[in-house]
């Protein structure tokens, strides 16, 4: 009999599930979407419900359309979309619909925190309050909606909710608990202090469990509704970040992830907890059990280059556009770019600030603004980067993913900008590889993620810095530092003209 994992990848828009097999290849693959409800502006939010039924789907075809046979379906895990609040009550029945991750509703709550906690919420969590984080949403609730907190028994994330719904069996992991802030994750246990300082019950936080942990088996009343078997072994997964770590292959420390999608994320294996970035990065527990990561977010990556395509360009192929920025010379006839374009995160927490062009030249084209964009994206992943080197904390290999992988003009880019040898992946399938490589190791198919990831994790082609690159860039980057500190005062009084007028 053939033997499966299944990885369960709950996004925002969809989720994607993928069967693999014991050599770590995908053997069939499946999503399906769902809606976003956004009912007043910063609103974000789904119903609970459509991510159960969305899964089941998914996983159902994979049965019916690919021939999985239901027994060969050896054990499921998750990835799931972090930070969302799912309430329940006494009878674990959904309260409201889950407020979600972009859902920055919470600016308030986050003063109200530091305002009662201080620093002090920094030593114990290893970050600052954000909107995007569960905590908040918890206080919104709790001040908004009191009816409902009343009611409020237990919270879960989104992938907990499916989990529960498949097992009967509520739980969270540690990767997703510390995107709560509720966590204390110096001692690995809810945080009592947290609790009593803002007045949350800790009962409503559910029992906590590592990723690779068994969380029951599939429950008879769902393996009705699906078509699965109940001797299908269901293992806690982790928060989206972490299973993609994973399945990056982020699982040393001397590792360091940059994914350029959407937004930019710059993520570090940590061995331990005891750095503390004062909040400037957020610090999280990793899948792999007792061990962290580190990740620092720039909210405009690939989306500055895609605003640059479709307002300047948008008829012509992208490959095309990308290849003739890479014949302009390097630091594109002295043209910078700040991807601001839509506020920072990271280094800079300015939800004002707004990018730039910095000399521009009527001898320039239009593929030199393309290749300023991109070398601006770089710029921004290297002030993170630079976080790190301030802290100590070494490393020699970046793994490249999203479409800053897609181009070898943009991976030597960042090699050279970096000054680090930069790899891309042969095999990239993001956090559902990495939630079903935490299915093949919970079910001992491996002894670890390590193990497992030498079999399911294949990188390609290096790309080594250019010395003579690397020279030119550390001059273009000390002129791109310094650019946010001599805009953000315009930046700010742009905007805030454009509000009043």
């Amino acid at each position: 009999m053939n033997e499966y994992v299944i990885g369960v990848d709950l996004g925002t828009s969809a989720v994607k599930v993928s069967a693999m097999n014991k050599a770590g290849e995908i053997v069939a693959q499946q999503s399906y979407d769902y809606p976003l409800s956004q009912p007043r502006p910063g609103y974000s939010e789904q119903a609970p419900q459509d991510w159960l039924y969305a899964t089941t789907i998914a996983i159902d075809r994979l049965i019916l359309r690919d021939g999985i046979a239901k027994e060969e379906i050896q054990g499921i895990s998750f990835s799931g979309q972090m930070h969302g609040l799912v309430l329940l009550d006494e009878n674990n029945q959904v309260l409201r619909p889950a407020i979600l991750w972009n859902d920055t509703r919470t600016t308030k709550q986050c003063q109200e925190i530091m305002d009662k906690v201080g620093e002090e919420f920094i030593e114990i969590t290893g970050n600052r309050p954000l909107e995007g984080f569960t905590l908040p949403k918890l206080l919104w609730v709790k001040e908004n909606e009191p009816e409902i907190w009343a009611k409020a028994k237990t919270f879960l994330l989104p992938k907990d909710y499916v989990r529960y719904c498949m097992t009967g069996k509520l739980g969270m992991d540690y990767s997703d608990a510390t995107g709560t802030v509720l966590l204390d994750i110096h001692q690995g246990t809810w945080s009592k202090a947290l609790c009593e300082a803002l007045d949350v019950p800790l009962s409503i936080c559910p029992p906590l469990v590592k990723s690779v942990d068994l969380t029951g088996n599939v429950s008879a009343g769902y393996a009705m509704f699906s078509g699965l078997t109940t001797t299908t072994k269901v293992f806690a997964g982790g928060g989206d970040n972490a299973c993609g770590a994973v399945g990056a292959g982020i699982l040393q420390p001397n590792m360091v992830m940059s994914s350029i999608g959407t937004s930019g994320v710059v993520l570090k294996y940590e061995e331990n907890a005891n750095v503390n970035y004062h909040g400037q990065l957020q610090f999280e527990c990793h899948a792999i059990p007792d061990s962290y990561y580190s990740m620092g977010v720039t909210l405009a990556a690939g989306h500055s280059l895609n605003w640059f395509k479709g307002t300047f360009d948008s008829e012509e192929d992208f490959n095309q556009m990308v290849a003739k920025a890479s014949e302009r010379p390097l630091g594109a006839n002295g043209l910078l770019f700040t991807p601001y374009v839509v506020g920072e995160r990271a280094p800079y927490a300015d939800a004002d600030i707004r990018g730039s062009f910095i000399g521009v030249d009527s001898m320039q084209n239009r593929y030199d603004f393309v290749r300023a964009v991109m070398e601006g994206i770089t710029f921004s992943f290297r002030d993170i980067l630079n976080i790190y080197e301030q802290n100590g904390r070494d490393f020699d290999t970046v793994v490249a993913i999203g479409g800053g992988a897609k181009s070898d003009f943009w991976l030597q880019m960042q090699a050279d900008i970096f000054n680090k040898k930069v790899v891309a992946l042969t095999n990239e399938q993001g956090p559902g590889l990495g939630a079903a490589m935490i299915a093949a190791v919970g079910l001992g198919w491996f002894d670890n993620l390590q193990e497992c990831a030498k079999e399911f994790v294949h990188f390609g082609k290096e790309y080594q810095p250019n010395s003579a690159n690397v020279a030119k860039y550390d001059q273009l980057y000390g002129l791109y530092h310094q650019v946010y500190d001599q805009t953000k005062e315009l930046s700010h009084g742009l905007l805030k003209f454009r509000r009043e007028n």
